[in-house]
């Protein structure tokens, strides 16, 4: 259910950027969305059809783009993408990492008229 709030969160976004510009109508809003978000790209487009009536964005279309889930090891500086939420350094065998993407959930950019 917190794809309500977080679509909420996005529209919000769209349309202060859209009103700034002086937008008639937002056409698309490209999302950039990662692995590991909780978020459900499915349940984002239900919920904007909803609550996107009546705005300049209603009927935009949502487009997703994925970005993986890339961890470094502190120990030897290795970047490696996650496979199976196994963050074991390849290299090193290290078991401390940091996720350097893979958890995004923003709006990359809008198209509007």
């Amino acid at each position: 259910m917190h794809e309500l709030s977080v679509t909420e969160s996005m529209l919000g976004v769209v349309l202060r950027h859209a009103e700034a510009n002086k937008a008639t109508e937002v056409t698309a809003i490209n999302m950039v969305l990662g692995d590991m978000s909780t978020v459900m790209e499915d349940s984002v487009r239900f919920y904007f059809e909803i609550i996107g009536k009546g705005t300049i964005a209603e009927g935009a279309k949502l487009n997703f783009k994925r970005v993986k889930l890339i961890a470094r090891c502190p120990v030897c500086g290795k970047e490696f993408e996650v496979v199976e939420y196994n963050f074991r350094c390849p290299d090193c065998e290290g078991v401390e990492s940091e996720i350097i993407s893979g958890r995004e959930f923003q709006v990359e950019s809008i198209e509007i008229n």
